[in-house]
């Protein structure tokens, strides 16, 4: 009867280590199954100083211009480490510039006025800014891991951009123009974008490659307003 216990003891024994090894294959084989498909999702928010380029003459800045925006974008790897990926986002975006063309339209409301605000007009206000929805395409690389989330990054790519809504400030004393519907306005933008840095802080550029007007915004002496935007700033990532 010890015999048959003992035989029955040893038994149990050995099933339970089967199964505690057993067990344990599973959780790890299930950890590499997880390490396998892992992916870079981020919110991002972006903060930047924005800089007019191809200006006519008579046309500066100043003052701050400044630019915000947040967002998310979807990693899609497509090598077996998965440290190279294409990035595919949705965010909202602002813009404000502080510069001299004042922007307003002649009495039949369907005419824009373009013209550069004189320096010895006094004191005045003058800007104009846009609320805008982005999808950035992005080339990833990164030294990246399963479980390293603090790696450096270079991500570089295309932004598409949508102007939803337009505004442009003129203030002086007794006087203020608002002007929302500007016809000239290129609503779609579309520029390049470069990125790089370490965990959640990165320096990032954005140049645009069409104009902010199209060819028929053309200031009171005659030439093309033709500006396009050059943005740099800090990009945050956030898993």
């Amino acid at each position: 009867m010890n015999y048959v216990r003992f035989l029955i003891g040893l038994l149990v024994f050995v099933l339970q280590g089967w199964t505690v090894q057993a067990q344990g294959d599973i959780s790890e084989e299930q950890i590499l199954v997880v390490d396998s498909l892992y992916r870079e999702d981020q919110v991002y928010i972006g903060l930047g100083l924005d800089l007019l380029t191809n200006k006519p003459e008579g046309i500066s800045q100043n003052g701050f211009s400044g630019h915000f925006s947040v967002g998310f974008i979807r990693d899609m790897p497509f090598n077996k480490r998965r440290n190279k990926s294409i990035g595919v986002g949705l965010g909202l975006g602002v813009d404000v510039y502080n510069q001299n063309l004042f922007i307003g339209e002649e009495s039949d409301d369907t005419t824009s006025i373009y013209a550069i605000v004189p320096d010895n007009i006094g004191q005045v206000k003058n800007r104009f800014s846009y609320y805008s929805v982005q999808m950035p395409i992005q080339y990833r690389w990164r030294t990246s891991s399963a479980t390293d989330y603090t790696f450096w990054r270079i991500y570089t790519g295309i932004q598409l951009e949508y102007i939803y809504h337009f505004k442009s400030t003129f203030e002086q004393s007794g006087n203020t123009v608002n002007q929302t519907k500007i016809p000239e306005l290129n609503k779609i933008q579309y520029g390049l974008t470069f990125a790089f840095g370490y965990s959640a802080f990165n320096l990032k550029v954005y140049y645009g490659l069409n104009s902010l007007f199209n060819e028929d915004a053309i200031l009171t002496n005659g030439n093309k307003v033709d500006l396009q935007v050059l943005r740099l700033g800090l990009q945050f990532y956030f898993l």
